[in-house]
């Protein structure tokens, strides 16, 4: 069989991997957006994709978020009929985050469609990426959703003759899972496991990470392969510490920027222990993002994939995420009513990485505020607002008027779905380092997938490749 890297190769985004067996069976692991993708790439006799959907016999998702599933309307649209396998929260929040890709696209194709200028038209283009067929509609999503078959954690799933899929937690986000696929080809039997995006022990909400069967293949993601997580896991203790010097020492107003699905359940959840043990005083806790809405109910339709903790909580309180003073925001009309609240408050919006959303509007308007503080719970990458303020920019401009930066940022990562360099460690060092014939990194920095092969080759791990975008190896 042949294994050839599509996506996430010495980048993080566009996870992609497409498996062609010796039979001519192919199956697609995860079809993610690619934030880096180029206009070249649809130079191919398939159009979008560099390969034809309509002869990949199955997709296997591993988790809801975009850069995993984003290409998925796009794959319907070319010719896929096969079935997608995921869990059934992965089916469930894909369904709105692509709904909501699929928003964005029709009023950018809105824009593009009444602008008749060549050079705005050029310009819209260039921030759609150069390629209008990477766009969507509503109606392509829910073909997309019709294709979704749910397969529980644990549970072994034949796909076809001689090849077996089980889904095991990784605790990223709600429902992820790593792949494990048992193939049988010329009498022999092959594992290869793909690993998702791998998270962190005693992640609130979600169950740890469970260790993987010895495997022959090991695709492995490496966001943080070259760092570890520099605050400790009690997030209760350290959110409790800013909340209370932001908003009861300081009388200010905290400002998070979380993305709406994974992180901010995790801070609601984390916020109503604190309430239910007495620790806050009464101040508000605005939620602003309409999708983290969609997204909790999901959570809270899907309880038993969560914790025995978080299972625990919500039967003794009757709710994951609703408490006394938390507020969710639903219209523009109340977002921006926020700016007139007086006392001291906590608001989580998003995007994570200020870069778009309503978050945009809640930072400027606190930026010249010497009693906010801006607290950054996630990565922000660069060319984002988030960046710029992480890198201790002192003035920006907004509707070219400068804003000076009064209020105080801070960043903390006890909050990030992602495990870092040991948890990666744990991940791999559960496999024979005999059997296994080749370790292949994907999902990061180039950077960081360097430091990390170095790292595991002074671990014992010598068969470790830093695979090309569209390079193919024989397994």
């Amino acid at each position: 069989m042949q294994l050839t890297f599509w996506g996430a190769a010495r980048q993080v985004t566009g996870s992609m991997f497409l498996l062609t067996l010796e039979d001519g069976f192919k199956l697609l692991i995860d079809c993610g957006l690619d934030m880096n993708r180029s206009p070249e790439y649809s130079d191919n006799p398939y159009g979008f994709f560099p390969f034809d959907p309509s002869t990949v016999h199955a997709l296997i998702l591993t988790h809801a978020h975009i850069d995993h599933s984003g290409y998925i309307p796009n794959l319907i649209r070319d010719g896929f009929e096969g079935t997608i396998y995921c869990t059934a929260p992965t089916a469930a929040l894909s369904r709105i985050l692509l709904d909501d890709s699929a928003s964005l696209h029709q009023k950018k194709l809105k824009k593009l469609a009444s602008t008749r200028n060549e050079q705005k038209r050029a310009r819209i283009l260039r921030d759609m990426g150069g390629d209008a067929k990477a766009f969507f509609m509503h109606r392509q999503v829910e073909e997309a959703v019709e294709h979704f078959r749910h397969i529980p954690f644990g549970k072994r799933v034949k796909v076809l003759d001689g090849v077996f899929l089980t889904f095991n937690p990784t605790s990223h986000l709600l429902g992820a899972a790593n792949v494990l696929l048992e193939i049988d080809e010329a009498g022999q039997t092959k594992k290869i496991c793909f690993s998702g995006d791998i998270g962190r022990k005693n992640y609130p909400l979600l169950p740890d990470p469970q260790p993987i069967p010895l495997v022959d293949y090991l695709i492995c993601e490496s966001t943080y392969g070259n760092r570890r997580h520099q605050h400790a896991e009690n997030q209760e203790e350290i959110l409790f510490e800013i909340i209370q010097d932001v908003c009861v020492k300081k009388q200010g107003r905290l400002i998070i920027p979380a993305f709406s699905v994974g992180r901010s359940q995790a801070l609601l959840y984390v916020i109503h222990k604190l309430c239910e043990a007495g620790k806050l005083p009464p101040i508000k806790i605005f939620s602003d993002s309409p999708l983290a809405l969609q997204s909790t109910r999901i959570y809270e339709a899907h309880r038993s994939w969560l914790s025995g903790d978080a299972q625990a909580f919500a039967q003794q309180y009757g709710s994951l995420f609703n408490f006394e003073n938390l507020v969710y925001i639903e219209n523009l009309k109340e977002s921006k009513a926020i700016d007139h609240y007086p006392e001291p408050c906590v608001i989580i919006s998003s995007s994570g990485m200020i870069q778009g959303g309503r978050i945009e509007h809640h930072v400027r308007q606190n930026l010249a505020n010497p009693n906010a503080t801006i607290l950054m719970v996630g990565f922000a990458a660069e060319g984002t607002f988030g960046h710029e303020l992480l890198q201790g920019v002192k003035e920006v401009e907004f509707k070219k008027k400068p804003i000076p930066v009064l209020a105080r940022i801070e960043s903390i990562d006890s909050f990030s779905g992602h495990g870092d360099l040991d948890d990666l460690l744990a991940f791999i060092n559960t496999q024979d380092k005999q059997q296994l014939k080749k370790l292949f990194l994907v999902h990061g920095e180039y950077t960081s997938m360097q430091a990390f092969k170095l790292t595991l080759e002074g671990q014992g791990f010598h068969q470790v490749e830093i695979p090309e975008r569209g390079q193919t190896f024989d397994l």
